[in-house]
């Protein structure tokens, strides 16, 4: 086993760079990360799996190692990026968290020939809010960006449900502050909040793209593992029920006391730990 963190770069058909981490040993398995994250919120789980896969985390562009988003982005250039990566490294498993699960499983859909098996984490897509929108890209156009992440926070049901239910300006007041904290002290590996906020208009666009495809679905050739937590929001467990009824070759897993972000590095709130055991087994050659 290797817990050496390799980065590495691959063109993708657009000729935007994705970078991205490479980590372990073994067949490959590429994670595609979340929202308002990058490839490094998921290395604790890479390196938890390195004795079972070689783990490779792209940077989704917009963010990290990625480069930005082009005119007329949608899930298809998503799509295209991943393919750049798993063309690269021969890998044939894939998981993904929250609207990089959404990505994963139409890149899975996409490439029958090459993903053997696909689990994704509360992917979100087929029932996810996306009224807030309108009111996030105006906040985030005039440069409101704390407000935007507050709009973004409470429509989305993300974090636990104390904070949700905490005063707008009390919340965006927090939500400066972490940033500015950020800007003083740095991020490490990890992208910005303030980076990241934008990317969440293509993240969403994403989700609306994927709404009516769910009957699409039935075709998929690839084993899929569905995961999610018993706090995940409603509608989480809503696209992960309705999954469940198209997809033919499928399993689910509810782990007890987890929310959504449980994929994420433990000083992100996440406890990969959880499910690294469902994963090894799952993706056992």
């Amino acid at each position: 086993m290797s817990n050496k963190i390799n980065e590495l770069t691959v063109t993708s058909a657009d000729g935007t760079t994705i970078g991205y981490y490479q980590v372990g040993r073994g067949p490959g398995l590429v994670i595609s990360h979340g929202g308002m994250g990058s490839a490094y919120g998921h290395i604790q789980l890479a390196q938890a799996l390195a004795d079972t896969c070689t783990v490779y985390l792209p940077d989704r562009r917009g963010r990290g190692m990625s480069g930005p988003y082009r005119p007329g982005h949608g899930i298809q250039q998503d799509v295209a990026d991943l393919e750049a990566v798993i063309a690269e490294t021969g890998a044939r498993y894939l998981f993904g968290l929250s609207v990089g699960g959404t990505i994963a499983l139409q890149a899975a859909l996409t490439m029958p020939d090459v993903i053997d098996k696909l689990a994704v984490y509360d992917p979100g897509a087929f029932a996810a809010p996306t009224a807030w929108l309108a009111r996030f890209e105006r906040e985030l156009a005039a440069g409101r960006t704390a407000a935007a992440l507050v709009t973004a926070l409470k429509g989305a049901q993300m974090g636990p449900a104390f904070i949700r239910a905490m005063p707008r300006w009390l919340l965006t007041w927090g939500s400066e502050q972490g940033m500015r904290r950020e800007e003083r002290n740095g991020s490490g590996r990890y992208v910005p909040m303030r980076t990241l906020a934008p990317t969440l208009l293509q993240d969403v666009g994403a989700l609306i793209e994927m709404e009516e495809r769910l009957e699409d679905f039935r075709a998929m050739r690839a084993e899929v593992l569905l995961l999610g937590g018993s706090r995940s929001v409603p509608y989480q467990k809503a696209s992960l029920a309705a999954l469940e009824r198209v997809l033919p070759r499928v399993r689910r897993v509810e782990f007890a006391g987890l929310g959504h972000g449980a994929p994420w590095n433990a000083d992100r709130g996440g406890r990969p730990e959880r499910l690294v055991q469902e994963l090894r087994r799952f993706f056992a050659p």
